[in-house]
């Protein structure tokens, strides 16, 4: 399935019915009075979180969705049916936005959430409605009410409570491969990975939570370089970060800051989100090679990393234990100074 996270559509609730102009015409009643029935009113237009959705893919062919007009009003006080309605469906997280991309209109936050983005137009009256002492027989009727019509941006925040942030090439995809059943295409070479992955880790029967892998930033990202600005928004619901530094590369210390940097520029809270640092590649690093690494990542971030391999397993369950223990911190069910009791890893290394 192709991955899409934003879409821009138009959107039209229906028009109202028109009230009826008629007379009561009947054997042996020579001044039937006015039976004109009112319009029905239009279809409303609605968005629905759904679960099982991850995409915005159905929005790239089809823009416009306009809701059913009412039925007209007949004779006899027939009154005209509601305009069927327009129920679009979304991924849980997604945002919808004005014209403007700025401004936010709804937040899709939960599976269920159901809102309405237009209502329709009430329906006319019919001529039964102004007939009174003075016009006993009125040959006019209102005109169905106009619908509303706009232009929306719908904007999916994939919900996450780990995300994966690092530059390209850090080893994010195979990270999320060796932590779950994801299996993100994975290759020796810089933007690898064009959309966000998402993977399910399972430490125990009850310990459960969604990681989000998303492209790599580069220097630069939050002005809207490479691809990492546009999909930050994927992890500014997680409630920890996962911040992997390639071990194989010359300047740990500048990597780590430019990621920091990019962070802090692109604002929205995620420069203060909890922050778990890992040395990852270190399966092909020598244990001085490794302490050295270590040090200067020490020096530049104030604490020790861990040290990982997503090719080798070493250190992943201990990684996705810490980040699972900020997780419950932002939650609030552990105080940040309670020790998270945990079950050691399991003889045999780590299995999704």
């Amino acid at each position: 399935m192709k991955f899409l996270d934003q879409a821009k559509i138009y959107i039209r609730s229906g028009n109202g019915g028109g009230g009826c102009v008629s007379f009561r015409r009947e054997k042996f009643i020579p001044n039937g009075g006015p039976d004109g029935g009112d319009g029905g009113n239009g279809g409303n237009v609605w968005i629905t979180a759904m679960d099982g959705l991850n995409t915005l893919i159905d929005f790239r062919y089809q823009q416009h969705f306009k809701a059913q007009t009412g039925v007209h009003g007949m004779g006899r006080q027939m009154h005209g049916a509601k305009g069927e309605d327009i129920i679009l469906k979304v991924p849980v997280g997604t945002q919808v936005l004005d014209d403007d991309k700025e401004t936010v209109l709804l937040d899709m936050d939960y599976a269920g959430k159901t809102e309405m983005l237009l209502k329709g137009g009430n329906g006319g009256w019919g001529n039964v409605h102004f007939k009174g002492p003075s016009n006993q027989a009125p040959a006019y009727a209102n005109p169905g009410q106009e619908g509303q019509e706009r232009w929306i941006w719908l904007r999916l925040k994939l919900i996450a409570d780990v995300g994966l942030a690092g530059l390209p090439n850090a080893g994010k995809s195979t990270f999320l491969a060796a932590a779950s059943a994801a299996r993100p295409k994975i290759a020796d070479y810089p933007f690898t990975t064009l959309v966000p992955n998402l993977g399910v880790v399972d430490l125990s029967p009850t310990e459960r939570f969604v990681i989000a892998d998303i492209p790599g930033l580069i220097e630069g990202a939050a002005a809207g370089a490479g691809l990492g600005a546009r999909f930050l928004g994927h992890v500014e619901r997680s409630g920890c970060l996962i911040h992997l530094i390639d071990g194989t590369q010359d300047d740990v210390a500048g990597a780590y800051r430019t990621i920091r940097h990019e962070l802090e520029a692109y604002g929205a809270g995620l420069a203060d989100k909890a922050e778990v640092l890992a040395l990852n590649k270190v399966d092909a690093l020598t244990p001085e090679a490794r302490e050295e690494k270590a040090a200067e990542l020490e020096a530049v971030a104030g604490r020790w990393p861990m040290l990982v391999s997503g090719v080798s397993g070493e250190g992943v369950t201990e990684l996705l234990r810490a980040a699972w223990t900020e997780v419950r911190k932002d939650r609030g069910e552990i105080a940040p100074a309670e020790e998270d009791e945990t079950v050691m890893e399991t003889p045999g290394g780590w299995a999704p």
